[in-house]
C-alpha cells in the first residue's frame, strides 16, 4: 500500500498491500511509539512492583488469548482454561527439573526455550482431548465439559500425581539459575517483563495472522452458523479441534512463562477461579476482538491493584479488611463484570474502536 496520502485516501495495488498491518506512515509512527513504550518506557520509569504489575497484566493476558479464540472467534464456550495453563506449566518444570538435557543445551542456555514449545504442543493436545466433545454438544453441555477438565486435570492428576514426583509433595520450586535464555539467567523482574513482552507480542502476531487467514474465517462461520458453515463446505470439526488446539498451545505458553514468574509451582495456581477470571477479562475487555483481551487484562489487574493499594491504609482502622481482601477481590469482580454487562456490554475494545474512528475521521467524525 502507498504511503502517501492521496486527495482521496490511500489505493491498494495489490492483495499483500490490503491486508498490510501497517499501512500509512502515521499508523507505523504509532506502532513504533507503543515498540518504544513497552520495551524502553516501562522498564525505566516503573519500579520493581509496578513492574511486576505489568507483568501480571502480560500473564493474563496470554491466558485471555486462548479464551477470546475459544469464545469470541469459534463461538466455543470455556470455563476450564486454567487446566491447560497448568498442564503447560508442569510439562515445562517436569522438563527442567527431570529431563536429562544434553550438557550443551544446558550451556546455551537451551532448556528452557525447548519446554516452552513443548509447554504448548502438550497442552494444546490436551486441550483437544477436552474439546472433542464439541463435535457433537455445544452451549451449556459444552461448558461441562470444559469443567471437567478443569477438575480432572488440576485437583485429581496434577495434585493427586504429577506432584508427588520425585518425592517434593505438592510444590515444585526450581533452583536459582535455572531458567536460562541463552546466557540470560531469567531471575529478576526486568529480565521477566521482557521474557513476557517478547512471548505476548509472538502470541499476538499468530493469533492476529491466524485470524486473517482460512481457520479464522472458518471460526467465525462456525460462530456464526454452525450448519450453515458446514453447508459450504466447513470442515466444523476439524477447525472446532484446531481451536482447541491453537487455544491450548497458547495457554502452555502461558503456564510455561508462569514458571519463570514465580520460580515454583503448586495446583493451587490454577484453580477454576483463575478459569472464570479469563472468562471475565474478555467480557470486560470486549468480546471477538484481540484488544479486548489485552483492555480486559489491564482493567482487571491494575484496578485489583488500586483496590489492594487503597485496602493497605485501612488496616490500622479495621485490621480484618486486610484478611478479607480475597472476598473484597471476588466482590469487586463480580461487580464489575455485572456493570460492564448492563452499561457497556461491547467491552472497552468497542469504545476504543470509537474513538479511534473519531480521531480518523476527524473533523468530519459525524
Amino acid at each position: 500500500m502507498s504511503s502517501v496520502w492521496l486527495p482521496c485516501g490511500d489505493y491498494h495495488q495489490d492483495y499483500k498491500e490490503d491486508q498490510g498491518w501497517w499501512q500509512t506512515r502515521f499508523i507505523k509512527g504509532k506502532m513504533l511509539l507503543l515498540l518504544l513504550v513497552v520495551f524502553v518506557g516501562i522498564p525505566l520509569l516503573c519500579d520493581e512492583y509496578w513492574m511486576s504489575v505489568a507483568t501480571m497484566v502480560g500473564y493474563t493476558a496470554m491466558g485471555a488469548l486462548g479464551v477470546q479464540l475459544l469464545i469470541g472467534y469459534a463461538g466455543l464456550l470455556t470455563l476450564g482454561h486454567a487446566a491447560f495453563i497448568a498442564v503447560g506449566a508442569y510439562t515445562s518444570t517436569m522438563l527442567i527439573l527431570q529431563f536429562p538435557w544434553p550438557q550443551f543445551m544446558v550451556d546455551a542456555g537451551l532448556a528452557y526455550p525447548v519446554s516452552i514449545v513443548a509447554a504448548g504442543v502438550v497442552a494444546g493436545l490436551w486441550s483437544v482431548l477436552f474439546g472433542l466433545p464439541s463435535v457433537k454438544v455445544k452451549g451449556f453441555y459444552l461448558i461441562l465439559t470444559t469443567m471437567a477438565a478443569q477438575f480432572i486435570t488440576v485437583d485429581f492428576i496434577l495434585t493427586q500425581y504429577v506432584s508427588q514426583i520425585g518425592g517434593r509433595g505438592q510444590a515444585f520450586s526450581l533452583p536459582p539459575g535455572t531458567i536460562k535464555i541463552g546466557p540470560w539467567v531469567i531471575d529478576n523482574e526486568l529480565s521477566i517483563y521482557l521474557v513476557m513482552v517478547v512471548l505476548l507480542s509472538l502470541m499476538i502476531i499468530v493469533l492476529a495472522n491466524l485470524l486473517r487467514s482460512k481457520p479464522g474465517r472458518a471460526w467465525v462461520a462456525i460462530r456464526d452458523n454452525d450448519i450453515a458453515a458446514e453447508a459450504l463446505g466447513i470442515n466444523i470439526v476439524w477447525y472446532k479441534l484446531l481451536a482447541f488446539f491453537v487455544a491450548g498451545f497458547m495457554a502452555g505458553i502461558a503456564g510455561a512463562f508462569w514458571v519463570c514468574n514465580t520460580a515454583a509451582l503448586s495446583p493451587e495456581h490454577f484453580q477454576w477461579f483463575l478459569s472464570l477470571w479469563l472468562v471475565g477479562v474478555i467480557l470486560i475487555g470486549g468480546v471477538g476482538s484481540i484488544q479486548g483481551a489485552i483492555f480486559g487484562s489491564i482493567f482487571m489487574v491494575v484496578v485489583m491493584e488500586v483496590l489492594q493499594l487503597a485496602v493497605i491504609p485501612l488496616a490500622d482502622y479495621y485490621p480484618s479488611l486486610l484478611m478479607d481482601f480475597a472476598y473484597v477481590k471476588d466482590m469487586a469482580f463480580g461487580l464489575a463484570i455485572c456493570a460492564f454487562l448492563i452499561y457497556e456490554p461491547n467491552g472497552l475494545a468497542y469504545r476504543w474502536w470509537q474513538a479511534k474512528n473519531y480521531f480518523n475521521l476527524w473533523p468530519f467524525s459525524y
